[in-house]
């Protein structure tokens, strides 16, 4: 079942269901905006352990929060004589919904044609002297190297074309606000009680409760069953056991 945020009406919200879960009248956290905000805050960390879950566990068909209405993409211009471009700054939203991995990197040729390059590593690999050497060889990138928050292509483009750069991305989750009522976690509804349990369970082992345990074996099921769900994602996909091949069939 999905469950939205908040519901005063049926109390069948995040926000009701870990006032219940807490041992807390209904009305007690959905009636104070302090407490509201804090909720709030512990739901939102709870969506980045979901994702950082599911991300370990991905497979072939990546996991993106389905409140998100674009593409897990993000477009750069490509500038003359620029070398290093800051991965936060490849944002959709005033810096929301940050890339957290990069799958892919295409850059556009003097045609305007987006040609996919090559990764490596500046540390460890041969023959890069080039990225570190001061000469800024200029051309058309055909390679790049990932540090910390910065993209770094190879040779140094001599042309500027906007949306010039295009990377494939993991990205942050669209999180909840205090206002938000219908709004759900962008998540298979089969795991929204993540969204309050999590919360709880950090609220039990602050406060001493006698429930800690029992919502702590909760949680950890929920984390065990999530990591699985999102590990074998993607049935269509061509793995060990149903790969197509050219071998003839024999029929008796």
């Amino acid at each position: 079942m999905s469950i939205q945020f908040s519901d005063t009406s049926t109390y069948k919200g995040l926000v009701q269901m870990y006032e219940k879960e807490i041992g807390k009248e209904y009305g007690d956290i959905s009636g104070s905006t302090v407490k509201l905000k804090s909720f709030t805050a512990d739901a939102n960390m709870a969506v980045d352990s979901f994702m950082d879950i599911a991300l370990r566990a991905d497979g072939s068909w990546n996991v993106d929060d389905t409140n998100h209405t674009d593409f897990p993409e993000r477009k750069m211009t490509l500038t003359s004589g620029t070398r290093r471009y800051a991965i936060s700054s490849f944002t959709a939203d005033a810096g929301q919904n940050l890339p957290l991995d990069i799958f892919k990197v295409y850059v556009k040729n003097p045609d305007g044609i987006y040609v996919e390059i090559e990764p490596v590593d500046v540390q460890s690999d041969i023959g890069m002297q080039s990225f570190t050497d001061g000469q800024a060889v200029a051309g058309t990138p055909y390679r790049y190297d990932k540090t910390g928050n910065w993209l770094d292509l190879d040779p140094v483009p001599d042309y500027t074309l906007a949306e010039g750069i295009k990377i494939l991305i993991n990205r942050e989750a669209s999180y909840f606000a205090s206002t938000d009522t219908t709004k759900k976690a962008g998540f298979p509804g089969l795991y929204h009680r993540y969204f309050y349990l999590h919360p709880a369970r950090e609220y039990a082992r602050i406060h001493g409760l006698a429930s800690h345990d029992r919502i702590a074996l909760e949680v950890a099921k929920l984390e065990r069953d999530i990591e699985a769900r999102f590990a074998r994602r993607a049935k269509d996909g061509r793995g060990k056991d149903n790969v197509m091949t050219m071998r003839r069939i024999q029929h008796i």
